[in-house]
């Protein structure tokens, strides 16, 4: 008999861990303009909900929560978590994506 319900596999989740194992560590919105470059018209919201969901799956932790000042619509401080890649992350080392990180780094990091 068949599982029910969603399934815990997603190409979404996936394509993030691709992002994360070249980039290493990377915040919210920083995925999301390098997926949105890479792959399908996905929505910002969507790769939040798959971030937030890879916590529960092991395929992402929170490296870290920064709280970072500057001149934005809402205020002046804004809180960004970096995510990287957990234990149960199963990159395919996609070329494609490794070619676009390399080629977004600036030349001084």
């Amino acid at each position: 008999m068949a599982k029910r319900g969603r399934p815990v596999k997603s190409q979404i989740r996936q394509n993030i861990v691709e992002i994360l194992y070249y980039l290493g560590e990377g915040y919210g919105y920083d995925i999301y303009r390098h997926y949105k470059e890479l792959y399908p018209a996905c929505t910002q919201k969507s790769i939040y909900y798959h971030l937030k969901k890879g916590l529960s799956t092991g395929e992402f932790i929170i490296k870290t929560v920064k709280k970072e000042k500057g001149d934005f619509s809402w205020g002046s401080e804004v809180e960004k978590t970096y995510y990287a890649l957990g234990p149960d992350a199963k990159p395919i080392m996609d070329e494609r994506v490794q070619f676009h990180i390399e080629k977004k780094k600036k030349p001084e990091e």
